[in-house]
């Protein structure tokens, strides 16, 4: 019998008007319904989480902090036990992903600007970490939000069709998608394209088959295409467009993104507006098209994520302390409410895994 597991990062410190106090564990029923295993407390801001290849450990970074956990997974249960943490992960740490060998672990840290690589242990636990990288550039025009390089994302650039050392790092404060190289002991290889002014790149997501990277950018409310090189990590922008509707002038901040695992739709985040933007894309270019909009129904919704099913998308709504589900149209992809909410405090990531008896 398959069983399905979602994990849960939250928000948890005052600075942060948190709720949450740790990872939350749950089972997901056939039914749709989620049921609370397990809350891993007292972890301060677990953001952004992260399974090794084999599911059998998980990691998180500390929003806010400097750190790295890893915990081990009971592969029945699906319930967590703290392995080690390791500090050194750059100030407030906010993504994280694996080298292509699965060997090491590269984490994002946004106040320092920095890529750094933890070693992996053979049981899973964090050693201590190699000297980061630091990405450089010119800051963008927001005075309080660009002042410094700001990477938010790091995610390993590997689809179907290819498997590779790139790292996508869209940097927020340069105004810069990064593609560098993270290969172990090797030099890393970086390559810089620079973002609209203002735009504020945050996270990223891979066309399935195509060789495109879609940026949602958090300043300007608006997702680009990119096209990019796998072999020399050359990114270059073939299209822009809101994710907001025209008519719409009130404070909005992008988040969250997510494709379609058959390639005919992303989904966008919208904190302010409250909404999931989604866009159709061309069969043939990969480009967006029309766009739906659909409420989040709650607020700031940081997060979004297809289910394991393929046919559920997520929304962390973190203001409002809810996962709100939805089911995927076969016809169109546009997300329609089932009515399930799940409540749980200040909600930022969730992550699946699925176990077999």
């Amino acid at each position: 019998m398959m069983r399905t597991f979602a994990y849960v990062g939250c928000r948890t410190t005052r600075e942060r008007h948190a709720e949450g106090t740790g990872i939350c564990v749950y089972q997901v029923h056939a039914s749709g319904a989620w049921q609370h295993l397990q809350t891993v407390e007292p972890i301060t801001n677990p953001s952004f989480l992260a399974f090794s290849r084999s599911r059998k450990t998980l990691y998180t970074v500390h929003g806010d902090g400097d750190a790295v956990s890893a915990f081990r997974v009971d592969s029945r249960t699906g319930l967590l036990t703290l392995l080690n943490s390791q500090t050194g992960a750059g100030r407030n740490p906010v993504h994280l992903d694996f080298t292509r060998d699965g060997t090491m672990l590269a984490v994002a840290g946004y106040a320092t600007g920095t890529a750094t690589l933890f070693p992996l242990a053979k049981d899973g636990s964090l050693e201590p970490p190699c000297a980061p990288h630091m990405f450089g550039g010119e800051p963008g025009p927001h005075r309080i939000e660009q002042s410094s390089s700001h990477p938010h994302f790091i995610a390993r650039y590997v689809t179907e069709r290819f498997d590779t050392d790139w790292h996508i790092v869209p940097d927020k404060g340069l105004d810069t998608v990064f593609a560098i190289s993270l290969a172990g002991d090797v030099r890393p290889a970086v390559r810089a394209a620079r973002t609209r002014e203002g735009a504020g790149p945050r996270h990223a997501s891979f066309h399935p088959v195509l060789p495109l990277v879609y940026v949602v950018n958090e300043l300007d409310s608006t997702l680009t295409t990119w096209s990019f090189d796998t072999r020399t990590g050359h990114l270059e922008a073939l299209h822009t467009t809101s994710t907001i509707p025209s008519h719409h002038h009130g404070f909005t901040r992008t988040a969250g993104i997510a494709i379609s695992p058959d390639g005919r739709a992303v989904y966008v985040s919208n904190r302010g507006h409250d909404t999931i933007a989604t866009f159709q894309l061309d069969v043939l270019t990969g480009l967006p098209g029309d766009v739906h909009w659909e409420s989040t129904r709650g607020q700031c919704p940081r997060f979004l994520c297809i289910g394991p099913d393929n046919q559920t998308l997520y929304v962390a709504n973190e203001n409002s302390h809810s996962i709100v589900q939805y089911q995927l149209d076969a016809d169109s992809k546009n997300p329609v409410a089932t009515g399930r909410s799940i409540k749980t405090g200040s909600p930022v990531s969730i992550t699946f895994a699925i176990a077999e008896d």
